[in-house]
């Protein structure tokens, strides 16, 4: 996590600051149930609520002697509360806070990277309208296939990040639990309604069963989420750095008027944006893995996970929030040449339209493998010439083709509007409109 690649809604929620502001409202909810239970005296949350705080250098300075952060962050605390102090805690592990602690942030991050996708969603369908009816080349192992339409193209990747939102919503629903349950979850020492009261409080589920700790499966789902949605990330940025290639040249990223793309080459265009999209999304797919391997814990619990989440839980919300912002503005800005997508379609002499040759041949009484060897043979030749020649012309040159269709027929066969005329069906249906 550096600046960077960082914007500061995100970072602000993995900062000392929130994290302790969260740590103290979970103990200060913990005790106005034990308080309102009769565990503790009734004077111990309203002291919290009204003289509770803390110091971030203090608890630096008192974790660098007693090595536990959560011991640290209780002795500030009691610094501020005064003689009540004592019951803050009660019955609790650091567990208990911890981990529940990090389920707000996580919830909290949730809601940005759910907003972050809104966003995206509302710009690709904003260009997908735009050109629902751009002709392009469609392209199977990087060869052109068969024409398609850029809006079309670009809705392919809207029903994948509507995907994206619906899995991650799913994802922060899992992840948003609560665990209020003592050393090794029995609540030996602490009653479960105490939990219950905690979790509805901040807007959490109350954990089932928890050990001493909030199963981490949950995270894995999570942080797996996160990785899918970076890998759609990476997609999309992947088919734009292709498309801007110089021999392609069908879109580019937004250059500024003093940009510079080469220090060596003043020509240049780099498309650098998608390029920094396709790093930041291996960084964080990268992170779902150690979260997965941090189910696998030690009886109740050990804190080996803990390091890791320390880490990731920032890293791949911080980052793939810049990414998806990043994508949002790359697609808002992304310059497109209608002219060159046609120019593109029409380089090859119409080999595009041999799939439509072939099952009109079918059609008109010919055998599959007849017809397809006829439709090759002239293609190849249109593919030697490098598109020099065209496939209407040798086709309608040929008699077996001609014996069967007409010169009407088959210029109808090769005419562009086909490929458009279910447009509107495919994107009412990825657009969700009637």
């Amino acid at each position: 996590m550096i600046p960077r690649y960082s914007r500061k809604i995100m970072t602000d929620i993995w900062e000392a600051e929130n994290r302790f502001k969260i740590w103290l409202e979970i103990e200060t909810l913990a005790c106005e149930k034990m308080a309102e239970m009769g565990t503790i005296p009734a004077s111990v949350p309203k002291s919290l609520r009204e003289k509770g705080n803390f110091d971030i250098e203090r608890i630096d300075k008192i974790e660098k002697e007693v090595k536990h952060d959560v011991i640290a962050f209780l002795t500030s605390v009691a610094e501020y509360v005064g003689e009540d102090a004592r019951f803050v805690h009660q019955g609790m592990t650091s567990s208990d806070v911890l981990d529940t602690a990090l389920s707000v942030q996580l919830k909290q991050a949730s809601d940005i990277l759910i907003k972050d996708l809104e966003k995206l969603l509302e710009a690709l369908k904003k260009r997908i309208i735009e050109h629902k009816n751009t002709l392009c080349i469609g392209r199977s192992h990087g060869i052109h296939a068969e024409p398609t339409t850029f809006g079309l193209k670009l809705a392919s990747h809207y029903a994948a990040f509507d995907r994206a939102k619906e899995r991650l919503i799913a994802a922060k629903e899992e992840i948003a639990t609560c665990a209020i349950s003592g050393a090794v979850g029995t609540y030996a020492t602490i009653n479960p309604s105490v939990q219950d009261y905690v979790a509805e409080k901040l807007g959490l589920k109350s954990e089932p069963v928890s050990t001493q700790i909030i199963p981490r499966d949950r995270h894995a789902m999570f942080f797996s989420v996160l990785g899918v949605i970076a890998s759609s990330i990476e997609n999309l940025a992947t088919e734009i750095r292709h498309l801007q290639r110089t021999e392609v040249r069908e879109a580019q990223e937004f250059f500024s008027k003093n940009q510079k793309g080469s220090s060596a080459m003043p020509h240049k265009k780099n498309p650098i944006l998608t390029e920094n999209l396709t790093g930041l999304a291996r960084l964080v797919r990268s992170m779902s893995i150690p979260a997965m391997e941090n189910v696998t814990l030690w009886h109740e619990r050990d804190i080996s996970h803990s390091s890791v989440e320390r880490n990731i839980g920032p890293d791949a919300t911080v980052t793939l929030d810049f990414a998806l912002a990043r994508l949002t503005n790359v697609i808002e800005n992304l310059i497109i040449y209608p002219e060159n997508m046609q120019y593109n379609l029409e380089r090859m002499g119409g080999l595009v339209f041999s799939q439509k040759v072939l099952l009109a041949l079918t059609q008109a009484g010919i055998s599959r493998e007849d017809a397809y060897r006829i439709v090759q043979k002239n293609a190849m030749e249109v593919w030697e010439s490098n598109g020099d020649k065209q496939l209407i012309d040798l086709i309608k040159a040929d008699e077996i083709v001609t014996n069967k269709l007409s010169n009407e027929q088959l210029d109808e066969i090769f005419d562009l509007s086909q490929y458009t005329k279910h447009v509107d069906t495919v994107l009412n249906r990825v657009l969700k409109s009637n």
